[in-house]
């Protein structure tokens, strides 16, 4: 009787037992949960759960109410509780399991180790070592590909050309100003779009188009094809850019103002069309000559063959009476480097053709003014003419000879000293040279109307007594003169005064 009392109580306790489970879950119940990383619990909201089953086949619990995962259990530790419990303490202590290559998207901390991981198999990161961490250091390493070696087959004259095929069948011109005019856009379209980017691009730094404005420059070309040089054309304001404005009203008898767009931009549709052109660089642009860099010590210009151009860009920049920053900024991408390449450039027109027969240079408002037989005004140039302490001649002199692509020759006992040089010098030839590519000598010995290697900087710094110009507006004016007209000098200190001081 006692044995068939105790199996009755055995089997209605087991029947009770299947009934809670085959219940609801209560408050009471017992709850899947796991820990979180905040060192909290993540219950089950009233026991509502889901389960699912990703592509790995484990087995994810999410909280039917809220969305959140409560737990993950792999395959293989499903039903292994002291394993998955292992692997749970192990993940609160911040350390995952050995050989464990699972992330899940809800752990913070899985996913920065998946990051790490990540970059690792990239190369982009190297840990450091643990002997050579550096808690206060960046202890990330950037992983970028090794730099190409230097195999000595490369000339050092010319850096920044390709090597042709034939070194010295393609021999680079003396620029000639008068022959420069840039081919017009077919359509509108093209005037405003920008080139095709080419394989080696031109890095160009971000400051380099900061404060250029293009309708600035399209005022700057309009300038330049009235005859009135706004110097470079770099699209920025300023007081070459007031003169030039002031001189080009003067020379068209028009009333120009510098905010009026509708009327610059009527202006230069009927002067030669859009302000920018594309041009096509060509085999000779490409390949030069260039030198690789121009020294600053005069005895170590006097050592070159030429002081020619240093880049494509340089040389491209003074064809088209631009500033070379500007030329890179408004071309982003481009390498000026290969033939075919096609660039957007300042279409300056024409140059200035009537002849002159009388010059002022004003060194109060550091510019050079050109006057036909009539007295009337039929060009203007920005210039740097001389300074405080080897000013310019004073009163009237005359051109005595025009010298295009000249010698430079420095003599410390006449002029001034340049460096540790004290004996005289011959400087060779070329843009670069301190008299730039023109030399228009006055009667008076050692002073001239002459270019700079630095076109940039004109209007802007002090000469040795000189008249400087940029390079092209120099050519222009060396092809308007001729000997035995008339220089007058205005305004500032003169060396005659010095001289008598």
């Amino acid at each position: 009787m006692f044995r068939t009392i105790f199996a009755l109580s055995a089997l209605a306790a087991g029947l009770v037992s299947s009934g809670a489970f085959a219940a609801p879950t209560t408050d009471n119940a017992p709850r899947v949960v796991r820990a979180a990383d905040t060192g909290g619990i993540l219950v089950a909201q009233d026991g509502n759960l889901d389960i699912y089953y990703d592509a790995r086949g484990n087995r994810v619990i999410v909280d039917a109410d809220t969305g959140k995962v409560i737990a993950i259990q792999p395959p293989q530790t499903r039903l292994d509780r002291r394993a998955l419990r292992r692997e749970t303490r192990l993940r609160e202590l911040g350390r995952a399991p050995e050989g464990d290559d699972r992330y899940y998207l809800d752990d913070p901390e899985d996913m920065a180790r998946f990051r790490r991981k990540q970059l690792e198999e990239e190369g982009r990161v190297i840990p450091p070592p643990v002997d050579e961490y550096d808690p206060y250091g960046d202890n990330s390493v950037e992983a970028y590909p090794p730099a190409p070696q230097d195999d000595g087959n490369y000339d050092d004259n010319y850096p920044d050309a390709p090597q042709p095929a034939k070194p010295g069948t393609i021999k680079r011109q003396p620029l000639n100003e008068a022959s420069i005019d840039p081919a017009q856009p077919e359509t509108p379209a093209d005037q405003a779009a920008l080139p095709p980017k080419a394989g080696d691009k031109t890095t160009v730094a971000p400051a380099l188009s900061l404060g250029a404005r293009q309708d600035v420059a399209a005022l700057q070309v309009l300038l330049d094809r009235g005859g009135a040089s706004p110097g470079v054309i770099d699209g920025r304001f300023g007081s070459n850019v007031d003169k030039a404005l002031a001189a080009y009203n003067q020379i068209t008898g028009a009333n120009l103002r510098s905010t009026d767009a509708v009327a610059i931009q009527a202006a230069l549709a009927q002067s030669g069309g859009d302000a920018f052109a594309n041009y096509t660089i060509t085999a000779e642009d490409a390949a030069g000559p260039y030198v690789a860099s121009i020294p600053e010590d005069y005895s170590q210009k006097a050592q070159l063959d030429r002081m020619g151009y240093t880049s494509v860009t340089e040389a491209l920049a003074e064809r088209f009476h631009m500033d070379e920053n500007y030329l890179k900024a408004l071309n982003p991408e481009v390498d000026f480097n290969r033939p075919g390449t096609i660039i957007k450039v300042a279409n300056f027109g024409r140059l200035v053709s009537t002849p002159v027969a009388r010059i002022v240079a004003d060194k109060d408002k550091k510019e050079v003014f050109a006057y036909d037989a009539g007295g009337k005004l039929v060009a203007a140039y920005p210039a740097t003419i001389g300074s405080s302490d080897t000013p310019s001649p004073s009163g009237i002199h005359t051109v005595s000879r025009v010298a295009l692509d000249p010698n430079y020759t420095y003599n410390p006992s006449i002029n001034f000293k340049q460096g540790q040089n004290d004996k005289v010098l011959t400087i060779p030839p070329g843009p670069n040279g301190p008299v730039g590519s023109v030399w228009i000598a006055l009667d008076k010995p050692t002073y001239g109307i002459h270019g700079t290697p630095d076109p940039s900087k004109i209007g802007k710094t002090e000469s040795h007594g000189c008249v400087r110009l940029t390079n092209w507006d120099a050519r222009e004016l060396a092809k308007l003169v001729s000997p035995g007209v008339t220089v007058e000098f205005v305004g500032g200190p003169s060396a005659d005064n010095l001289a008598q001081q």
